[in-house]
């Protein structure tokens, strides 16, 4: 687990996959192990392997104090997939349990502007930007240069990343600069 988080950690996600498989063959209920490897699925592309992950993670664990973190992770693959109606029902549940998470916010602002909802995605945005307190939120080229955009992410990620995230943000007025 201990190796997967460090390659995880420096943007090495295809390398950390096989460290978290290995635990999870030792102990398939391993409820942070499925969380953790569904966020490498995401970043190397294969996004249609994060929902059942993180599905079988919150049967494992629905207590997990952390269950916040699953719900955005559903909501973000569905996002990245453009099925809007259920990112946004996976992403207000991540709200729900972990309100004063800025990042939680701003993807429900993508995904309410994709859906049409400008307004609550201009809510959704302000909400972010008032709990980062930062300049991170301010401009797409903020969110790009952060870690740079997807850090370690495939091209695949990136390119919905691009089509359908910062879509979104486009969409709920967030300006280029």
């Amino acid at each position: 687990m201990a190796k997967g988080d460090v390659l995880r950690a420096q943007g090495r996600s295809e390398e950390a996959i096989p460290e978290y498989e290995t635990v999870l063959a030792s102990n398939p209920n391993d409820a942070h192990a499925l969380h953790v490897l569904a966020d490498c699925k995401l970043l190397t592309g294969s996004i249609e392997e994060v929902i059942p992950l993180e599905e079988q993670a919150i049967r494992l664990s629905p207590c997990d104090p952390l269950i916040g973190w699953l719900y955005l992770r559903i909501g973000h693959a569905h996002l990245l997939q453009s099925r809007i109606g259920e990112a946004i029902r996976w992403l207000e549940r991540g709200r729900r349990a972990i309100p004063k998470l800025p990042f939680v916010h701003l993807l429900l602002a993508s995904a309410c502007a994709l859906k049409g909802e400008t307004e609550r995605a201009a809510v959704e945005l302000a909400e972010a930007r008032r709990l980062h307190g930062g300049d991170r939120y301010l401009s797409i080229g903020h969110v790009r240069a952060f870690r740079g955009g997807y850090w370690g992410a495939a091209p695949k990620t990136r390119a919905l990343f691009d089509a359908t995230y910062l879509a979104g943000l486009r969409k709920a007025g967030m300006p280029e600069e």
